[in-house]
């Protein structure tokens, strides 16, 4: 069993792209909605709720899990792999390096929240990868909300969009990584948004999700972990906060 968490619902956009290559498995995904976002939260509260999750999704049976969340893999991922040794666990990481090989303006734009943008892990890859590049910055701010309300499209998601992501438009970034698993759901309206912003300038949009579920492939063959599971595809939907807010967006999946 593949055990997938996220401080909500973001972690679904992960989620789908393992699925793509993994068709046939069990998954246990959990969200902790109650407790999101964990942008603003203390490194210490974020490897507390990880340490939660964990031991119920091994409970559950998980033989594998992945931190589907950018700011909780920067936090806690570390500890996990210290006080869980028996279980690998598959991380997040903004897909700076991609982004620094696509850029013709050479400005890329990054888009996370405020714990994924201040973590070593995250100016690590920036200093290592895009050293010759000028990375704008923006907080996605109201995006994670807008997600697990389940408010994808629309006036309301678009005024939002266009205030976080007009600073990397207007500073010529024609690359923006999606530094947070719950941005994905918004591609579109970025998308759309960024059109409007500045029309005919072509933006390519990066999301590290199929990278990750590329990784989980090559760790659970080094780890002898089966994949596929004898009953086929199932997922189990778990959260801290409300169930059925979870499944409407499960749902809107594509």
């Amino acid at each position: 069993m593949i055990g997938i968490f996220d401080s909500g619902a973001g972690g679904l956009s992960v989620f789908k792209e393992i699925r793509k290559i993994l068709p046939d498995h069990h998954y246990i995904y959990y969200s902790d909605s109650a407790h999101c976002p964990y942008g603003e939260k203390t490194r210490d509260y974020i490897i507390t709720r990880a340490r939660t999750i964990t031991d119920f999704l091994i409970d559950k049976g998980a033989e594998i899990i992945v931190v589907a969340c950018n700011t909780a893999t920067a936090a806690a991922i570390s500890t996990l792999r210290k006080e869980y040794p028996h279980i690998p666990f598959i991380g997040m990481e903004p897909a700076v390096k991609p982004a620094a090989m696509q850029t013709r303006t050479g400005i890329i734009g990054v888009l996370a929240t405020a714990g994924t943008l201040k973590a070593e892990k995250y100016i690590g890859t920036k200093d290592r990868f895009a050293p010759d590049a000028e990375v704008v910055e923006h907080t996605g701010d109201g995006f994670v909300e807008l997600v697990e309300q389940g408010c994808i499209s629309g006036e309301e998601a678009e005024n939002t969009v266009r205030k976080s992501i007009a600073p990397l438009i207007e500073a010529g970034a024609d690359t923006i990584v999606l530094g947070c698993t719950h941005y994905p759901f918004l591609t579109e309206v970025i998308k759309k948004v960024a059109e409007e912003i500045k029309p005919g300038h072509s933006i390519n949009i990066i999301d590290p999700a199929p990278a990750v579920a590329r990784h989980l492939l090559t760790v659970m063959a080094e780890r002898d972990i089966a994949t596929n599971s004898p009953e086929g595809f199932n997922i189990e939907l778990h959260t801290s906060g409300d169930i059925e807010k979870l499944k409407s967006l499960y749902g809107k999946l594509k």
